[in-house]
């Protein structure tokens, strides 16, 4: 059975859209058009892939099944067409968790002699990054991941940071040498966002009973830092290598016993790009000289499943 290429980014694009008009204009083809691509593939396949509601479209279950595979047969046609016009195109990489600075981690490989050649963009979360993935947008991608992830992709754990607490300088405990998780309890947990967006802040206060939170904008470090400071009793977490700006009014705070690290991994999709051992094995050397993997349980903490899982993939 040959597959029409046309046919199956116009169904990709309808059951995310779940609306022929939006995926049309999404395409820049007319609804017609996309509705005729999406008959003929109906056809070849022999089944119905969409139900049409009043409020657009839903897919069926044989809908379902065929989305995961016809996104991974847009990502490899589109890596097979890069390769084929430009084999030293560099990698598109995708970051996100931007307030923690994750470009830091891939300039510091970027620049060693064994890295390939990457062209970092921005991704707005993991979700996001994952769905420009599937649609082979990308190459790959860097930051925290952590479940459910969509079927298809494949990570692996490069990087280990410790983090700090962030504290307003007028804080009670901003004086302190080191600082255990559990002493700040009855402290204001700033975020950057709802905690149920921010799964580390989120498990962080769960496990160490944090209850007191509230959320600033992510517009920056340096807004969300002067937030943090214009109230005495607020704190946040900041991995420690993230240069922090001249802020007065702030402190930071190394945190012990045990010591919280924030998990960086490396994403992508089917087999990856061609280059992508050579990225792969750049990060593993700047670990190693570097190291990155270190992990205690007895002195350290990650959030579940990494704890269990993560480490020991890498190690």
């Amino acid at each position: 059975m040959d597959l029409d290429l046309a046919q199956v980014h116009a169904f990709v694009r309808a059951a995310e859209e779940s609306h022929f008009g939006r995926a049309a204009a999404g395409l820049s083809i007319s609804q017609q058009a996309l509705s005729k691509r999406i008959a003929r593939l109906e056809s070849v396949l022999g089944t119905a892939l969409f139900l049409r509601t009043g409020q657009g479209v839903e897919l069926t279950r044989a809908g379902h099944r065929f989305l995961e595979p016809a996104r991974q047969t847009l990502a490899a046609a589109d890596r097979a067409v890069a390769a084929a016009r430009d084999e030293h195109r560099p990698l598109r990489v995708d970051v996100w968790g931007h307030l923690y600075a994750p470009m830091r981690t891939l300039a510091q490989v970027a620049a060693g002699s064994d890295a390939p050649p990457l062209e970092l963009g921005h991704g707005r979360d993991l979700p996001s990054v994952a769905a420009a993935l599937l649609r082979g947008d990308i190459d790959a991608a860097f930051g925290r991941v952590h479940p459910p992830l969509p079927a298809g992709l494949t990570h692996r754990l490069v990087r280990l940071e410790p983090v700090d607490a962030v504290l307003s300088a007028d804080h009670p405990l901003a004086d302190a040498s080191a600082l255990r998780p559990e002493q700040l309890r009855g402290s204001l947990l700033w975020a950057p966002a709802t905690l149920d967006r921010l799964d580390f802040l989120h498990r962080f206060a769960e496990r160490f009973g944090i209850r007191d939170h509230a959320e600033g904008t992510n517009l920056g470090l340096d807004g969300f830092l002067a937030d943090l400071a214009a109230d005495p009793r607020r704190f946040s977490l900041i991995p420690a290598d993230v240069p922090l700006p001249h802020i007065p009014g702030i402190r930071s705070v190394p945190l012990v016993e045990p010591t919280p690290l924030y998990a960086w991994s490396l994403l992508w999709c089917g087999r990856g790009p061609r280059h992508l051992p050579a990225l792969l094995s750049a990060l593993a050397g700047e670990a190693g000289r570097s190291r990155w993997l270190e992990y205690d349980p007895a002195r350290d903490w990650l959030p579940e499943p990494q704890a269990a899982s993560g480490v020991r993939l890498d190690r």
